[in-house]
């Protein structure tokens, strides 16, 4: 891989891994034996699932099934539609899979997996997230990777004997996992970076959201002219530069919210309004709460009980 697109590829994975750590994470261990099949209808989550025992099929609407054996991990952006099932049956013959815990039978399961999920706040997908593809699986290089395995384990005992403090530790289990899996996506699978220009405006955006930025000085970042940069940034990315840098301050600033004390004057500063009405205008136009409620956890607009759980954890 070329040295500007690997940074590139790192930018994006750190990008991703940001805008969606905005909830926490939550995990779940599935087991199941005979015949068994279940769907994931799409809501707006990011999603992992690492397949442990036994061999199954990736079910989606639009393509062929696809078998997955232990070690297989399937990568679900934006809460695609997608099923799991022990044999290669339509997606449209599987039943839902269950949010409520169901007790394990006993004995050794067939098929057993772990599934880990981000909530996306108020059902936006960030805009990184949605240029990734919808469902894709991965077989990771554990020899290159062995890090990744350990994290798995580390994930399935938590997730098969939790412990104290288990909410924190399989959160920040699932945050490690997210990594390693982005690491496995192909450089031609992440749009952004296939061109070095738009790379380097992006993590400009990233790393210093409370700059002045105007169209012509990231352009001028990224070597290209107005309408170049413009053009590619927008292909790229899926919306214009301005925008996404709008759209990047407040998931920033909603990351803020949940994890500094600091006041929304100065949180406002830090992502690049001059004044707190200003933010808080912004932030309730995106989210449909103001900062405040948003930060001592306020439920959000059309949310009922269960989403708001999933969204900051126990």
């Amino acid at each position: 891989m070329d040295t500007r697109d690997y940074h590139a590829a790192v930018d994006m994975i750190t990008a991703v891994t940001d805008s969606v750590r905005v909830t926490r994470a939550h995990g779940r261990r599935i087991t199941e034996s005979g015949e068994w099949g279940m769907s994931f209808t799409p809501i707006a989550v990011l999603g992992v699932h690492v397949l442990l025992r036994g061999s199954g099929w990736l079910v989606t609407a639009d393509r062929p099934p696809v078998e997955v054996r232990p070690g297989d991990v399937v990568l679900v952006a934006a809460g695609a539609e997608h099923g799991l099932a022990s044999s290669p049956v339509p997606l449209a013959g599987l039943p839902p899979f269950e949010l409520a815990h169901v007790p394990e039978p006993p004995g050794a399961a067939d098929f057993e997996f772990l599934c880990g999920a981000y909530p996306m706040v108020n059902g936006r997908v960030p805009q990184l997230v949605r240029q990734l593809p919808p469902v894709l699986a991965v077989t990771p290089d554990y020899e290159r990777d062995p890090e990744l395995r350990v994290v798995i384990d580390m994930l399935r005992t938590d997730l098969a004997e939790p412990g104290a403090g288990t909410e924190t530790v399989r959160a920040a289990l699932i945050d490690l996992l997210l990594v390693h899996v982005l690491r496995c996506v192909r450089p031609e699978e992440w749009p952004a970076t296939t061109a070095p220009g738009v790379a380097s405006a992006l993590r400009e955006i990233h790393d210093q959201p409370h700059r002045a930025w105007t169209v012509d000085r990231l352009s001028a970042v990224a070597g290209m002219s107005r309408t170049t940069f413009t053009r590619q940034f927008t292909a790229a990315v899926g919306m214009p530069p301005m925008s996404y840098l709008l759209d990047w301050r407040l998931t920033a600033a909603a990351r803020l919210l949940q994890r500094s004390p600091a006041p929304l004057a100065a949180v406002a500063r830090q992502v690049g309004y001059a004044t707190e009405y200003g933010f808080a205008t912004a932030f309730r136009r995106k989210y449909g709460i103001s900062p405040g409620r948003f930060r001592t956890g306020g439920a959000l607009p059309g949310e009922n009980r269960a989403d708001r759980r999933r969204r900051l954890g126990p």
